[in-house]
């Protein structure tokens, strides 16, 4: 096999600048991060039922509230668990692409796809810590973020890349102001959090 065929990118797949590959392996390592802070904590508290964990600051930001409450485990064992298998599938794919690997277009809606799950998840999780569970866990705060980040950012290349059908308008729309997205996304979480406990932050 010459040099040319080694070099020249297969047919059908699509790569990704060094940027973009970056922010895959930082916010793959964020989330993988807090995934096993709270993996850790949560199993010192299965040992300990007494246990406090270091982010329980005050009735508010009380991780130990949360790690005890049913949504906690809401697949039978504990969600950071699945955090510690698809953070690292994604700092995997991240290196990968900064080693200058190309995807085929299943593989990257694929992402997309996983990416979308854990953000919907972070939603669905954080309505549950603010208005069920009353009680907020900065770890988890950190996985949110690392995730909606990730996830836009994904969406934005499929876009921009033709794996996700747009129109030309919302391909220069992603190519240009991406980061208003997740900016948005984030800064409308923060709104909850404050008003949620607003006397509380305010007191």
């Amino acid at each position: 096999m010459t040099k040319a065929a080694v070099d020249d990118p297969a047919p059908g797949t699509i790569g990704a600048s060094r940027a973009f590959s970056w922010l895959l392996v930082i916010t793959g390592a964020a989330g993988l991060l807090a995934a096993w802070v709270i993996t850790i904590d949560k199993f010192k508290l299965l040992e300990d039922p007494g246990f406090t964990p270091g982010c329980s600051l005050n009735p508010v930001v009380s991780c130990g509230n949360i790690m005890k409450s049913e949504q906690a485990s809401v697949f039978g064992f504990p969600n950071p668990m699945i955090g510690l298998v698809a953070y690292g599938m994604v700092i995997a794919i991240g290196v990968g692409l900064l080693a200058g690997a190309r995807y085929r277009r299943w593989y990257w809606l694929g992402l997309n796809a996983g990416t979308l799950f854990g953000v919907g998840f972070c939603a669905w999780l954080t309505y549950q810590s603010l208005y069920e569970i009353n009680a907020l866990c900065l770890w988890c705060c950190l996985a949110w973020v690392g995730t909606i980040v990730m996830f836009w950012y994904v969406t934005s290349h499929n876009v921009r890349h033709g794996v996700l059908p747009a129109p030309a308008w919302l391909r220069t729309f992603f190519g240009e102001f991406t980061w208003v997205l997740p900016a948005l996304h984030i800064g409308i979480i923060g709104m909850l959090i404050l008003t949620r406990w607003w006397d509380f932050w305010t007191s």
